[in-house]
């Protein structure tokens, strides 16, 4: 659906390019402007068609980007990790525990999940002195 909705936008796109190119500048004549009474349409007839087509593709465009985007927003995962928060654990995991912290410890591999102040274990124990240096 989302590429037939581009390939529909880029349609509309270079039609809008053409429309405009076709219409008077206001400095002198434009790509599709002739000087002549000659042609299909001219003077005001063709200013109006034109402003009237360009301004429905306009709309047209304006349309088909609002769909595109919203398309694209609606397939894009969750950005945060509160917006996964209510996820189920894998098979074979334990359920995340309640706060945000314990479950990043938990995915980071650090410290189980359900651990309890009382089972944390000892502060490591202080580095052993650095070597003296040796003399030869």
């Amino acid at each position: 659906m989302q590429t037939v909705l581009i390939v529909v936008h880029l349609i509309i796109v270079l039609a809008l390019i053409g429309v405009v190119l076709l219409q008077r500048s206001e400095g002198g004549l434009g790509l599709g402007g002739g000087g002549g009474t000659q042609g299909f349409m001219t003077g005001r007839g063709q200013a109006n068609a034109l402003t009237r087509a360009t301004a429905i593709l306009a709309a047209l465009f304006f349309t088909t980007s609002m769909i595109l985007a919203i398309m694209s927003h609606r397939g894009a995962g969750p950005r945060s990790i509160f917006d996964g928060a209510g996820t189920k654990a894998p098979a074979g995991q334990t359920a995340p525990a309640g706060n945000v912290l314990d479950q990043l410890r938990q995915q980071q591999g650090d410290a189980p999940a359900t651990q309890t102040p009382a089972q944390t274990p000892a502060a490591p124990a202080a580095p052993a002195a650095p070597a003296a240096p040796q003399s030869r």
